[in-house]
């Protein structure tokens, strides 16, 4: 385990939580009670962190430097795209817990990060979070910060080394924030933890994989890129309430808060300017952040009148990129059930318990056993929804698919097909899913993400034949690259080990690995191994898929 940090294991670190953030935006969404019901935060901070990465490599490719393992630099680049970035009050709090880490480096210009700089980093990411919301709320994610940052200093403290570090960090604030409903009674009363908090947790426990080298995951969770975990554990079972005298008023119900969210960032400015705009706009309303400085601020605040604390930003300076939400339409939305059922074709029963978590209905096939139109269609009626998105997860299910969409369409069924053409691509179209969105979205965005995801797998033949790569016996290894036979090998992670070389070749951040019902247990690990040793830049996700045949299905994103 490495003694320091560097800037590739920051880079990787900032890469390893958006992909954590992605896989996890829908459940952080769904836990988002405070401090307004409206089902984003997950969303917002994935998007902010996000758009901070694409526009700080974006700004170093500019200027030449990306990929110089520049640790200062890129964190000069990052805090500010980060801050230009934030959305929602959990993507502003992001920030500031980003900003605040990076702040240290550049004061100190340091190149590596040892044990008692990561506690100082961390230690003044909780402060400065802390500090940029105008009235602190405990059982939010300033808790778990402050809690992570407590306990790596304390490891620090006593001499441990920097997985000593990141593991205090990240036990302070798993239990953090388990403890936020006991804090926040809009958290007990929906029984689940603060949706701030979880995302923290994502960020640190993406820090500790990079700092102990744990690359893969294992487990049940669909594509999820932190240690696999019930989702109960972010939903607690909430205390029983007190009596109350019958007229008592509903806590039950959201207490009324101001209608809009507006959000903008703030040129042209001074200090004293800042300080009066703050004040105004702790007059107008709530959640009020006004962070960043000295050229570059971010705005936050929820009112009543939109158009005042616009106007408190123009006398202030020159705002940019001005956002209003209504607040109650963004709630309503987050209530609506989406009309799209979603039917998915499982190569083996790992495959079918993924599908079936994420809300899918499978439908098993294999060499040999796929199936028909009339399967199709059954399954996709029993969504019980509307409009439907067929991922036949097979080339030769395509056509299939197609002439069941058809049929459907004269019972009044909308069915759309997805061409994912392996199970690896329709797992990668479900990821990106999104309630929030329209079916005709959906479908769009699922289409580019199946679309765009390479595929190959591992398999022995049993017969000989003639295939691109020459001619096979039985007991090759065959490597399988977007449905062709690549080259033939004796060892099946050597074979895996170029399969996913070429398909890296076009580049690459996530790499699914589904192991077959027959593979050697070890297959995945000497893979994934060999893959963290020569490709460190890449996220490795190993699920146990359960099918014939292929020993191995590989994915890249």
């Amino acid at each position: 385990m490495p003694d320091v940090l560097t800037a590739d294991d920051a880079r990787h670190w900032a890469l390893l939580t958006r992909a954590a953030l992605a896989a996890r935006r829908a459940e952080i969404d769904e836990l988002n009670v405070f401090p307004v019901p409206d089902g984003d935060t997950g969303t917002n901070l994935y998007l902010t962190l996000d758009g901070a990465i694409e526009d700080a490599t974006a700004t170093l490719e500019a200027d030449g430097v990306r990929g110089t393992a520049d640790l200062v630099r890129e964190c000069e680049t990052l805090r500010r795209a980060v801050l230009m970035s934030a959305r929602g009050n959990s993507g502003v709090i992001l920030s500031q817990v980003l900003g605040g880490l990076c702040d240290v480096v550049v004061e100190r210009e340091a190149q590596q990060v040892d044990v008692a700089l990561l506690a100082e980093c961390l230690e003044r990411g909780a402060a400065k979070a802390r500090r940029s919301v105008a009235h602190p709320q405990e059982g939010t994610i300033l808790t778990v910060a402050d809690a992570a940052a407590g306990a790596a200093r304390r490891a620090a403290d006593a001499g441990g080394a920097l997985a000593d570090v990141s593991a205090a960090a990240v036990a302070a604030a798993q239990e953090a924030l388990a403890r936020t409903p006991e804090q926040l009674p809009a958290l007990a009363r929906a029984g689940v933890v603060d949706a701030g908090g979880a995302g923290c947790v994502l960020l640190l426990e993406s820090l500790h994989r990079v700092v102990t080298g744990d690359w893969t995951v294992t487990g049940d969770a669909l594509l999820t890129t932190v240690p696999a975990r019930e989702r109960d554990e972010w939903r607690p079972a909430a205390p029983d309430p007190d009596p109350a005298p019958a007229d008592a008023p509903d806590e039950s119900e959201p207490a009324d808060g101001p209608a809009f969210e507006v959000m903008y960032l703030l040129r042209d400015t001074t200090p004293e300017a800042v300080d009066t705009l703050r004040t105004t706009l702790d007059g107008l309303g709530d959640s009020l952040l006004v962070v960043g400085g000295p050229d570059l601020w971010n705005v936050h605040v929820h009112v009543d009148d939109a158009g005042a604390a616009v106007e408190a930003g123009i006398a202030a300076g020159r705002p940019e990129r001005v956002r209003v939400t209504h607040l109650a339409t963004q709630v309503a939305a987050r209530e609506q059930v989406l009309p799209l059922g979603v039917v998915a074709g499982a190569a083996g029963p790992g495959v079918a318990a993924l599908l079936e978590q994420a809300g899918a209905v499978p439908v098993p096939f294999g060499p040999g056993r796929r199936p028909s139109a009339t399967q199709l269609l059954d399954a996709a009626r029993r969504t019980g929804r509307p409009s439907v998105v067929l991922l036949p997860a097979d080339p030769d299910g395509l056509m299939t698919a197609e002439v069941a969409a058809r049929a459907a369409a004269d019972e009044g069924l909308e069915v759309h097909v997805v061409p994912a053409r392996a199970t690896v691509q329709a797992l990668a179209a479900l990821a990106v899913l999104d309630p929030a969105r329209t079916v005709h979205a959906n479908v769009v965005a699922m289409t580019g993400a199946a679309v765009s995801t390479r595929h190959g797998a591992v398999t022995v033949a049993t017969k000989e034949a003639l295939t691109w790569a020459g001619v096979c016996h039985p007991g090759d290894v065959l490597g399988i690259v977007d449905g062709d036979v690549a080259l033939l090998g004796t060892d099946p992670a050597d074979v895996a080990r170029e399969v996913l070389h070429r398909l890296l070749s076009a580049g690459g951040e996530l790499v699914t690995l589904l192991v077959g019902a027959d593979a050697d247990t070890a297959l995945a690990d000497r893979v994934a191994d060999l893959l963290g040793r020569e490709r460190p830049e890449v996220e490795v996700v190993v699920i146990d898929g359960g099918q014939p045949v292929y020993p191995l299905l590989v994915g890249v994103e």
